[in-house]
């Protein structure tokens, strides 16, 4: 909750660099008719080949199906199917009439076996049908920025309207892993759980072979149809880089995927922006302590390409001062980092303890 004045900018640091670019000479030959790596923390851009060019993307739909099923809540509630719902052709699930599932099961299924049932079942739940649902996803596409995106069906099984873009997949794919319970399913290999009429335990296996093939690989999601050709989002993490790989149409997607992560933690690497931890204090109106203290999620560490570290502006904006009640986690202010006068990235200030009013005053 704010209670504040405007932000002020409270600290500004400089340091000047010649600006290495990124060469394109060693850029990897991939399969794939359109592929991207983007930085996972800042969004820029690392590796691109027709990214923007509109391609069926076959079940990497089933990353924005999910993630609107794990952000309408109520997870673990039990409900059953619907019978006309889970009647669709390709992967599967394994859902019959009656089965009795909750969301997060189906979150489970889309992720992992690919189930277009559970897709389905998905729409089915939380719009009402599939027309409808489909809109739900085009409304949260326009939300994240997919520009050369429209959704037809929630499992991504073909439609001549329904289409992306590497590009739009890794911004969809970026967003959907702030989500903890995304980020959490799509990196399981496997998992046991619950459901049928009455409900029994199974195993249900993720078709992400990369999850096993390349270190570091925490997801995403696989995809096929006879048009789209073979698609592939996945995530890597390595030395505090996250990078996002999407390739779409890429007949030898595995070995595509090494070759642009390979690649991709070449060129970007963690840097730690300050020499010692970041440590700021706001003074505080009216409470039983006379400042709170700021932190950062990542701790002023940032990804950045090889010679950027020394061409950062780091600007710090908190307020001049707070007003009690201020509690633990409460988003106080940002440093924003600048690369000359590109903004790449903005980081939230949380505050550190709670801080309530003093009523002896």
């Amino acid at each position: 909750m704010k209670r504040i004045s405007a932000f002020f900018i409270s600290a500004v640091l400089v340091f000047s660099m010649t600006f290495s670019s990124v060469s394109a000479d060693d850029k990897p030959v991939v399969s794939a008719e359109s592929a991207v790596v983007i930085d996972a923390m800042t969004g820029r851009v690392v590796y691109a080949k027709n990214e923007n060019e509109k391609r069926p993307m076959a079940s990497t739909t089933k990353i924005m199906t999910t993630l609107l099923c794990l952000e309408s809540g109520n997870l673990d509630e039990r409900f059953t199917v619907d019978s006309e719902a889970i009647k669709v052709e390709g992967s599967s699930m394994g859902l019959c009439e009656g089965d009795i599932v909750t969301k997060r099961i189906l979150c489970y299924g889309m992720l992992l076996p690919s189930g277009n049932d559970a897709a389905n079942a998905t729409a089915v739940k939380l719009a009402g049908d599939v027309s409808s649902f489909s809109e739900m996803m085009n409304s949260r596409a326009e939300e994240i920025g997919m520009e050369n995106t429209h959704f037809i069906t929630p499992s991504g099984l073909h439609d001549e309207a329904h289409y992306s873009t590497a590009y739009d997949m890794a911004i969809l794919t970026r967003e959907a892993l702030e989500n903890p319970d995304f980020s959490a399913i799509c990196s399981e290999s496997e998992i046991t759980t619950e459901y049928g009429n009455p409900p029994y335990r199974r195993t249900l296996y993720n078709t992400n072979k990369l999850l096993s093939l390349y270190d570091g690989c925490k997801g995403v999601k696989t995809g096929f149809t006879d048009e789209a050709g073979r698609c592939l989002v996945s995530v890597c993490e390595k030395d505090g880089v996250k990078l996002i790989a999407v390739t779409l149409s890429a007949p030898d997607d595995w070995n595509d995927h090494k070759k642009l992560f390979d690649y991709g933690f070449s060129k970007v690497k963690s840097y730690a922006t300050d020499k010692k931890p970041f440590e700021k204090k706001i003074s505080v109106v009216g409470g039983e302590k006379d400042f709170v203290s700021l932190s950062s999620e990542n701790g002023g560490n940032l990804s950045l390409f090889d010679g950027e570290y020394k061409k950062i502006k780091k600007v710090v904006k908190t307020p001049a001062f707070l007003y009690a009640p201020i509690f633990e986690g409460e988003k106080i202010g940002e440093i924003d980092y600048y690369i000359g006068d590109e903004l790449i990235f903005t980081e939230d200030l949380y505050a550190d303890e709670s801080v309530y009013v003093n009523i002896r005053n």
